[in-house]
């Protein structure tokens, strides 16, 4: 089969959270299972041009219609972690801002993206089977393939449409219609584009939602929450009236990359068989944090430090956990200068406590350390669609503490009170988002480490068999696109 990811972001050259992630993830699955898979990203400036290999201008007289104009673009090639990778220069700038998103016309900068895509795929001849396209960036593409690129000739593809955050949806002025050629009138009603809470303006992750063949989320549960709660951010109605084309598939974690068994990050390889081998991943953790060597456990955070990812939950941790006879590290930074700089002030308040360690920042060396070495992992989010620290902790027998929401919900599963035979219990979940919820959830996990050391063991060994490669999800979504080609 033939397959074009239309995606902003691709780990590792452009990643900003877990899409880039997802994108490169399944990818290589599919490319594995015997697919033509091509990718179409923006050639953005601030691109890692280090990890890509063989970069070519392959393509110099694209002219794109963009806002009663035309739009000069080139085409670079080159091969991303062994992906074939297409890169959209637009000659005005457009993607020459040295960061990928975060920007006032972030709306019309992936409009134009939308369509340069789509005209690049109908200047060289391409004709895929399968569009496969990521987020609000890419919403306006099955709209546009649909509605204008089918009546030049591509009129084969279908287009599967995942959706990995709900919050942003691409909300934007009516305007952005009328600059990609459509008429404002017929799209801005409440069966198109017309965005639900903000009159007169469109809604682009809407677009991609109505008119793809079918649309998934990252998790069966984050399904649920988008469709019958307030996650769905006013959106509910329309993934109501087109329920017979969701679907909700885990995303994968890359065993290539994080994988203890072959993980050239960390000091001693270990895997199921030699678990007993991550107790030295433990010492040398300490070692290089300046922890004491205590018969302790160690609680981890790998995290984002935002509302998203629970940071006030964070916060509390630390102290709850330090008070309660555990060792603490965490690595991440925020977006937000006023949390980044409340972290700060903790680092140097807790510089002293040999049992705590903060990480401002993120390297890639300590977080493979910080999965192996630690005995917990916090992962306390307000939402979350799927996760992927919660899978990549279990893979190196690091049990998760999470709150039961979204893709955390699908993976992890209480040693206390799920509903699934002990053997497949992997964890601690609790569900309120307030303290009293997060310190039940620790409590219950402290107090099995220490009192009940082998019962902790079987939650370590239980989390280490579960298989949350690409395999099963590459599956299920080769499964979506043979039924939107038979639709």
């Amino acid at each position: 089969m033939y397959i074009v990811m239309i995606t902003p972001e691709c780990a590792p050259i452009a990643k900003v959270g877990g899409l880039g992630d997802v994108v490169q993830g399944l990818s290589n699955e599919l490319s594995i299972r015997g697919n033509v898979v091509e990718l179409i990203l923006p050639k953005y400036d601030c691109m890692r041009y280090d990890r890509i290999w063989g970069l070519v201008k392959t393509y110099s007289d694209l002219w794109v219609p963009y806002y009663n104009q035309w739009i000069h673009c080139d085409v670079y090639f080159g091969f991303a972690d062994g992906l074939k990778c297409f890169f959209i220069e637009a000659h005005n700038g457009f993607f020459d801002r040295g960061t990928y998103y975060g920007q006032h016309d972030d709306p019309q900068r992936f409009a134009f993206f939308c369509k340069a895509a789509l005209e690049f795929m109908l200047k060289s001849n391409k004709h895929p089977e399968i569009i496969h396209c990521h987020d609000w960036q890419t919403g306006l593409v099955p709209v546009l393939l649909f509605e204008q690129y089918q009546y030049l000739g591509m009129s084969h593809p279908r287009v599967c449409y995942t959706l990995h955050n709900m919050q942003h949806q691409g909300v934007t002025g009516g305007h952005i219609i009328q600059q990609v050629g459509l008429d404002p009138a017929a799209y801005m009603t409440p069966q198109r584009l017309l965005d639900h809470t903000h009159p007169h303006a469109v809604n682009l992750m809407k677009g991609g939602i109505v008119f793809s063949n079918f649309v998934t989320t990252v998790s069966s549960h984050y399904l649920d929450e988008i469709r019958y709660t307030e996650q769905g951010y006013g959106l509910q109605h329309t993934l109501h009236l087109h329920g017979q084309k969701l679907g909700g598939i885990l995303n994968g974690v890359d065993y290539n990359v994080w994988n203890p068994g072959l993980d050239p990050h960390i000091p001693v390889r270990y895997n199921l068989e030699t678990l007993d081998q991550k107790y030295e991943n433990k010492t040398a953790l300490r070692h290089r944090l300046w922890l004491r060597d205590e018969y302790k456990p160690i609680i981890g955070v790998i995290s984002r430090l935002d509302a998203q990812k629970g940071v006030g939950l964070i916060r509390h941790a630390i102290f709850y956990c330090l008070a309660n006879g555990c060792q603490f590290v965490l690595l991440g930074a925020s977006a937000n200068d006023s949390i980044n700089a409340d972290f700060w002030h903790l680092k140097h308040h807790l510089n002293d406590n040999p049992d705590c360690h903060l990480e401002i920042g993120y390297d890639e060396d300590l977080a493979h350390q910080i999965y192996a070495g630690a005995d917990m992992l916090l992962v306390p989010s307000a939402y979350e669609p799927c996760g992927l620290t919660q899978m990549i902790a279990m893979k190196y027998g690091t049990v998760p503490i999470v709150r039961s929401v979204g893709g955390l919900a699908d993976t992890v599963f209480d040693a206390n009170y799920a509903h699934k035979p002990y053997h497949e219990r992997n964890g601690f979940a609790f569900n309120d988002f307030n303290h009293e919820g997060l310190e039940s959830a620790l409590y219950r996990a402290i107090g099995l480490w220490y009192q009940y050391p082998q019962y902790f063991r079987e939650l370590m060994e239980n989390g280490m068999h579960y298989d949350f490669s690409w395999n099963y999800p590459g599956q299920h979504y080769l499964n979506i696109y043979h039924h939107i080609q038979e639709v």
